[in-house]
């Protein structure tokens, strides 16, 4: 992630179809590469672009509803 351009949650939020608190809880259980500098989290595009394509990972996510 070094040589990617760090972004905040928040910008990742404003281009991606994912709320900002949805990013941090995945930055906290470590699904989703960030890193935390001081209280804020950072990521990059393509860590949010991989995590948004990998169907095996998001169907793990707690907060996904369950029908049926």
């Amino acid at each position: 992630m070094e040589e990617q351009r760090l972004i905040s949650l928040k910008e990742a939020a404003a281009r991606f179809p994912i709320s900002q608190s949805h990013l941090a809880l995945l930055a906290r259980t470590g699904r989703l590469k960030a890193r935390k500098m001081g209280r804020d989290w950072f990521t990059t595009d393509e860590a949010v672009a991989e995590y948004l394509a990998d169907t095996e990972l998001r169907s793990k996510d707690p907060y996904k509803r369950k029908h049926g």
